[in-house]
C-alpha cells in the first residue's frame, strides 16, 4: 500500500509502535476532557502496560493507526476501524486527538478523510459508522465535513457531568463518499 494513501494535507496515519505508543496513549488517558469525548463510560485510567496488553490482544481485529502531524512527525492522536463485517462490508470508526493544543485545527477531520479513503478504496467497504455524543459539537461538525450523515439518536442515553445527553449515530456510504470526492475535486 502506498504511503501517500495514508497521507492527508495535515497528517499521515502510521502503524503503532507497540513499545512506545502505549505510553503516549496512557498520557492522553489522564486528560478528563479527552476521556469525556472519547468514552461513554466512567473515566478510567490505564497505564502504558495495560494499554499495551489491550492493543496486543485486539490489534489483529482492527485497523489501528496513530495520527502523526506532517509538519514535525509528532503523534497527536489515534484512529481505528473496528467491528468489520466482511460480508456486509461495514465497519465502525473511532478517533481521538490526544494533544489538546491541536483540537479544533483540522487534524481530526484530515485524519478521518484519510481513513475513509483507505476504507473505501483499499478495504472496499460499503459503509462506515460511528457514534458521537451530543455535547461533542466540534466532533459532530468534523464528521459532517467528511460526509457522515446523522442516522438516529438515543435521547438522553448518556449521563455526563450530571446532565443527560443524546447518543448520535452517524454513517457514510461509499457512494455518498465518492460523490463528495467528485464535488470536492471540481471545486479545487
Amino acid at each position: 500500500m502506498s504511503g501517500d494513501l495514508l497521507m492527508g494535507k495535515l497528517v499521515r496515519l502510521v502503524a503503532m509502535d507497540v513499545e512506545e505508543d502505549p505510553r503516549l496513549i496512557s498520557e492522553w488517558d489522564r486528560d478528563s476532557e479527552f476521556q469525556r469525548l472519547l468514552n461513554s463510560e466512567s473515566a478510567s485510567r490505564y497505564n502504558s502496560k495495560q494499554v499495551k496488553e489491550f492493543l496486543e490482544k485486539d490489534i489483529d481485529s482492527m485497523h489501528f493507526y496513530m495520527i502523526q502531524r506532517l509538519e514535525d512527525d509528532r503523534k497527536i492522536g489515534l484512529i481505528d476501524l473496528n467491528g468489520i463485517d466482511w460480508v456486509s462490508r461495514n465497519a465502525w470508526v473511532g478517533i481521538g486527538i490526544g494533544e489538546r493544543e491541536f483540537w479544533g485545527k483540522g487534524y481530526g477531520t484530515d485524519a478521518m478523510k484519510v481513513l475513509l479513503r483507505y476504507a473505501f478504496t483499499i478495504l472496499n467497504l460499503q459503509r462506515v459508522s460511528l457514534n458521537v455524543f451530543d455535547f461533542n459539537q466540534r466532533g459532530y461538525a468534523s464528521y459532517k465535513k467528511c460526509g457522515f450523515k446523522e442516522e438516529g439518536r438515543l435521547p438522553a442515553a448518556l449521563l455526563k457531568g450530571g446532565k443527560r445527553w443524546d447518543l448520535i449515530f452517524m454513517g457514510v456510504l461509499r457512494s455518498d463518499w465518492e460523490e463528495l470526492q467528485k464535488s470536492t475535486s471540481e471545486k479545487e
